[in-house]
């Protein structure tokens, strides 16, 4: 982990909607700490502060130290609540992790090397699957991410989760469920450039002018 992100919280008394609208309106937001043995810790901590740290891709996969009233505990971000139509974050989860904890997280895929792949070079465009993976590791292997080389990928080549190169002590949730083969999901391909092909249209076929009727002079 390159980054030590940090919450300064403090305990709240008073649970339900109406106290919950009180903190908002004071430019907090509610959340609660669990796990670990420990009972449920209810908590607020300044809204703002708290937007500014999601906006770190890795603040969502990494171990967050957060401050209660002089208390640090380490926990990770479990649960996000958003206003459906505003930028407001409503509520959040933590839970409480020690290092040897095996935690199950959802962390991102960064695709490296497109630029280099035989694939794009021949004009092949690159199609993701999955952006993220779920995985299960100890606490203190947890990665904030994982690197996905696609810089050897030509045009028709795909990779799947057995594929995947990933960091000690890492583990994909849904292969551990039975038969890894069953569950090898497509994870990045390259496909060929689609070309637009313009279709002519057929002018419609000139008509023959109509010939004037014949009509016979009397005489």
């Amino acid at each position: 982990m390159s980054d030590i992100f940090n919450i300064q919280a403090v305990v709240r008394n008073d649970g339900g909607k109406g106290a919950s609208r009180r903190l908002r309106r004071e430019g907090l937001v509610p959340g609660i700490i669990y796990g670990g043995g420990k009972d449920p810790e209810m908590i607020a901590t300044v809204h703002n502060k708290l937007l500014q740290l999601l906006e770190h891709e890795a603040f969502y996969s990494s171990i967050v130290e957060v401050e209660v009233d002089g208390n640090i505990q380490r926990v990770v971000l479990k649960d996000l609540q958003r206003h459906p139509a505003k930028p407001f974050i409503q509520h959040f989860d933590l839970q409480r992790v020690a290092a040897t904890d095996r935690i199950k997280m959802n962390v991102p895929l960064h695709f490296v090397g497109e630029e280099d792949s035989p694939g794009v070079k021949s004009g092949g465009t690159v199609s993701h699957a999955l952006v993220d993976l779920e995985i299960i590791c100890e606490a203190q292997n947890l990665p904030e991410y994982i690197d996905v080389d696609i810089s050897d990928l030509d045009v028709g080549d795909v990779l799947h989760l057995t594929d995947i190169k990933l960091p000690e002590g890492v583990e994909i949730v849904a292969m551990t469920h039975g038969d890894e083969h069953e569950h090898d999901e497509l994870v990045v391909s390259m496909q060929a450039k689609v070309e637009a092909v313009e279709e002519e249209e057929e002018a419609p076929a000139e008509a023959a002018p109509e010939e004037a009727p014949s009509s016979e002079e009397e005489e």
